[in-house]
C-alpha cells in the first residue's frame, strides 16, 4: 500500500500539469488571436493612410472639381420649399387620408398632373412644381403613448400581454396607430401650399366614414331618447313624491312603484328619498349633456390644428446640396476605383 502511494501522487502531479500546461496553451492561443486582430486592423489603418498620403493631390484635386460642379448646378437647380399641415381625423378617415396621399405620389411620379389638377382644382402649371406629398404620425408626448399601451394592452388577452412590453408596443406601433398626422409637402413653388389644403380636406371622406358617422349619430339619438324618458320618469316620481307628502293624515307608510323601482314614502325617510331622486336626475342630465358634447366636438371628419403656410420654407438638407454630396460621391469612387485596380492586380498575381 505504501509502495502505490508515491505512484499514485506522482500520476495526480502529471495530470495537475498536463491541465496548467492546456490552459496556458489556451491562453497563448486567445493572446495569439487578439494579436492578430490588432496588427490587422493597425496593417489596414496604415495601408489606407499610406494610399490617401501617396494619392492626396489626385484626391484633392477630384473633389475640388466636384465641389466647384455640385456649386454650380446648386445655383442653377430651383429652389425647393415645404410647408407642413396636422391634422386629426376622425371616424377612421386616416385610413382613406393615407390612401389618396400614396395616390397623389404616384401622379405625380407618373406625371398625370391632369388628374391631379382636377383633384386640386388647380391649373396643370401649379400643381407640376409640386414635389412629393409626406404623412407620418403627428408630435405625441410620453404620456400619450403610454395610454395607448394601456388601451392596447386591455383589449389582449392577459396571458399574452405579459409578453408585450411598452419598447416592443412602441417599436412596432404602424402609422395607422397615431390619432395625429402631420402633412408634409415640398414644391418648387412658394406660395403654392395654401391652395392644396381644400384639395388634402376632400381626402378624408369616403363611404365607410359616412357611414360610421351616421351611426354613431344614430347611437347617440337613441341614448338620448331614452335619457330623457328615465328624466321624465324621475319628474314624475318626484312630483308624486310632492303630493304625497302634502297629505300629511295618512300614518300608514306609502308605497309606490314606476318603472320596476320601488320608494318607501314613510315620513322618516323623506329627505333621503327626495336626494336620490335629485341625484339620479341630476346624474341623467349628465349623461345627455356629455353625448351632447360628444356630437358637437366630434361633428366634422378631421380637425386641422395648424394648416399650411402662406409661404414655405426653404429646404436645406444636407442631401439636397450638390456642393456637399458631389465631393462624397467623388472620394467614394476613387475609393472603389482603387480598391477594384488593388484586387485585379491581386488576382493577376496569385499562384495559389
Amino acid at each position: 500500500m505504501n509502495k502505490n502511494l508515491p505512484e499514485q501522487q506522482t500520476s495526480g502531479e502529471v495530470d495537475l500539469g498536463q491541465l496548467f500546461t492546456l490552459i496556458g496553451n489556451a491562453f497563448q492561443k486567445l493572446y495569439n488571436l487578439i494579436a492578430s486582430i490588432i496588427k490587422a486592423v493597425f496593417s489596414v489603418i496604415i495601408y489606407t493612410l499610406k494610399a490617401l498620403i501617396v494619392n492626396v493631390k489626385t484626391i484633392l484635386i477630384v473633389m475640388i472639381l466636384a465641389g466647384v460642379l455640385g456649386y454650380v448646378l446648386d445655383k442653377v437647380k430651383p429652389d425647393s420649399y415645404s410647408s407642413t399641415m396636422l391634422v386629426k381625423p376622425y371616424f377612421d378617415s386616416k385610413y382613406q387620408l393615407i390612401t389618396n396621399i400614396n395616390y397623389f405620389n404616384a401622379l405625380i411620379e407618373n406625371e398625370n398632373f391632369e388628374t391631379l389638377s382636377s383633384l386640386f382644382k388647380l391649373p396643370e402649371e401649379d400643381v407640376k412644381n409640386i414635389g412629393e406629398f409626406i404623412i407620418q404620425p403627428g408630435p405625441e408626448t410620453e404620456n400619450e403613448r403610454i395610454l395607448q399601451f394601456e388601451n392596447f394592452i386591455k383589449n389582449v388577452d392577459s396571458i399574452r400581454a405579459q409578453d408585450i412590453s411598452y419598447e416592443d408596443f412602441v417599436e412596432n406601433r404602424s402609422i395607422y396607430s397615431s390619432d395625429f398626422f402631420e402633412i408634409n409637402v415640398t414644391a418648387a413653388k412658394k406660395d403654392i401650399f395654401p391652395k392644396l389644403e381644400e384639395g388634402l380636406n376632400n381626402s378624408f371622406t369616403n363611404f365607410y366614414s359616412l357611414k360610421k358617422m351616421k351611426k354613431r349619430d344614430s347611437l347617440i339619438s337613441i341614448q338620448k331618447e331614452n335619457i330623457i324618458e328615465q328624466i321624465a320618469q324621475v319628474d314624475k316620481l318626484q312630483e308624486i313624491y310632492i303630493n304625497v307628502l302634502k297629505d300629511e293624515s295618512q300614518s300608514k307608510a306609502t308605497e309606490l312603484n314606476l318603472g320596476g323601482e320601488g320608494f318607501s314614502l314613510s315620513s322618516d325617510k323623506t329627505k333621503t328619498r327626495e336626494y336620490d331622486l335629485l341625484n339620479t336626475e341630476m346624474q341623467l342630465r349628465n349623461e345627455l349633456k356629455q353625448l351632447q358634447e360628444k356630437k358637437i366636438e366630434e361633428d366634422v371628419f378631421f380637425d386641422v390644428i395648424s394648416s399650411f403656410q402662406e409661404v414655405g420654407n426653404k429646404s436645406s438638407e444636407w442631401y439636397e446640396k450638390y456642393t456637399l454630396v458631389f465631393p462624397i460621391l467623388a472620394f467614394l469612387i476613387l475609393c472603389f476605383v482603387y480598391l477594384s485596380r488593388k484586387t485585379v492586380t491581386y488576382v493577376n498575381n496569385y499562384e495559389g
